[in-house]
């Protein structure tokens, strides 16, 4: 075991480097206003070889260190329960009441508790020992639900809901300009039209990506505005409609929602062929109660989690896959284009295990 990874979570060894200082020294740190939609950074070695494996290792840096504070608080919490030479049950129970209160949900908690006492009951671990359970158990959890957003005969229509700051024009600009990046023509309707704030940034990414965006005046009706969206999205590949932000708990905001759901099924009955609910990271719990308001009125099919480099509170993540069973498209761990990719289960438990 290398002295990094045993300094992790400590265990009496001396602390190990900020991970989250080292991964940060190399990853992008621009805004979305400022990031180049539709490029990929340029590897340092033009061999081929590496030329596939450098954009992987760069972003699987970002995301360690965007996880660095959930599996930091983590480790610290557990940490403390291993002075003991051996593992009884009494640690187990405090191991699986932190791993609860770590936002990982009943089911995998007790899942890492029970693999511990089947094969460890009664004798020491290892720091990487436990990581390395804790990492196997979360992907287990998710590894049948990250799938990456295909897009299907054109036009193929996202619709993309969520509360209020979670995310949703930004991240309906990060896939507009990875999507017109693979030679997709995209269209986007700014049907938050509420907030001038909003349209003005989807215009923005329309103008990197080479989208077209559909708009009108502020105030308008959404329904009437994604209504025209879908005539002018007729010769595109793909139509992502942006809505504004709204309170689960506000029926006349979420009965909005459902009458732009008609409004596109009205044009095409297999529309919206994904409903995209973004969710943010740094919420924790509240994030469950939206994924159920938000599935019963609008069935969300797929998720995607953003700002988890603002949070200690990455493991609601596998909370919500075990309760909802959701596809998870993307996860976001900073503003710049490329901090949005496809959902890894693999190395998201690992980053979040602190197995780096």
């Amino acid at each position: 075991m290398s002295e990094g990874r045993r300094s992790f979570w400590g265990f009496g060894r001396k602390k190990a480097d900020d991970p989250k200082a080292d991964a940060a020294s190399s990853a992008p740190a621009a805004p979305a206003e400022t990031a180049q939609p539709g490029t990929t950074p340029t590897p340092p070695v033009p061999a081929t070889d590496t030329a596939s494996a450098e954009p992987k290792k760069r972003w699987f840096s970002r995301l360690t260190s965007g996880l660095s504070r959930s599996s930091s608080k983590l480790g610290d919490s557990v940490s403390g329960l291993f002075t003991k030479k051996k593992l009884d049950a009494s640690s187990l129970q405090d191991l699986e009441d932190i791993l609860i209160e770590a936002d990982l949900g009943i089911e995998t908690a007790m899942a890492i508790t029970d693999r511990l006492s089947e094969s460890r009951f009664a004798k020491g671990i290892e720091a990487e020992e436990l990581q390395e359970v804790l990492a196997s158990e979360i992907e287990k959890v998710l590894a049948p639900l990250a799938r990456p957003l295909e897009i299907g005969p054109a036009p193929y229509v996202v619709l993309v809901v969520g509360v209020n700051g979670t995310g949703k024009t930004t991240t309906i600009g990060k896939i507009a300009a990875q999507q017109a990046a693979a030679g997709k023509r995209v269209v986007l309707a700014a049907g938050d039209t509420f907030r001038a704030a909003a349209v003005a940034q989807l215009k923005i990414w329309g103008e990197r990506s080479g989208a077209t965006v559909v708009s009108g005046e502020q105030g308008a009706d959404p329904a009437g505005l994604v209504f025209d969206a879908m005539d002018k999205a007729a010769s595109a590949d793909l139509l992502i409609v942006d809505t504004a932000g709204r309170l689960q708990n506000k029926a006349e905001l979420m009965a909005e929602l459902e009458k732009i759901v008609r409004i596109i099924k009205r044009k095409n009955p297999a529309a919206p062929h994904a409903v995209l609910l973004t969710l943010d990271a740094t919420t924790g719990q509240n994030a469950m109660n939206q994924v159920d308001i938000f599935k019963k009125s609008v069935g969300v099919t797929g998720l995607v989690m953003t700002k988890l480099d603002g949070t200690a509170r990455g493991g609601i993540l596998v909370a919500i896959g075990a309760k909802h069973g959701l596809p998870i498209h993307f996860i976001g761990v900073g503003e710049g284009v490329d901090d949005l990719a496809p959902f890894a289960a693999r190395d998201y438990a690992r980053a979040i295990a602190g197995l780096v």
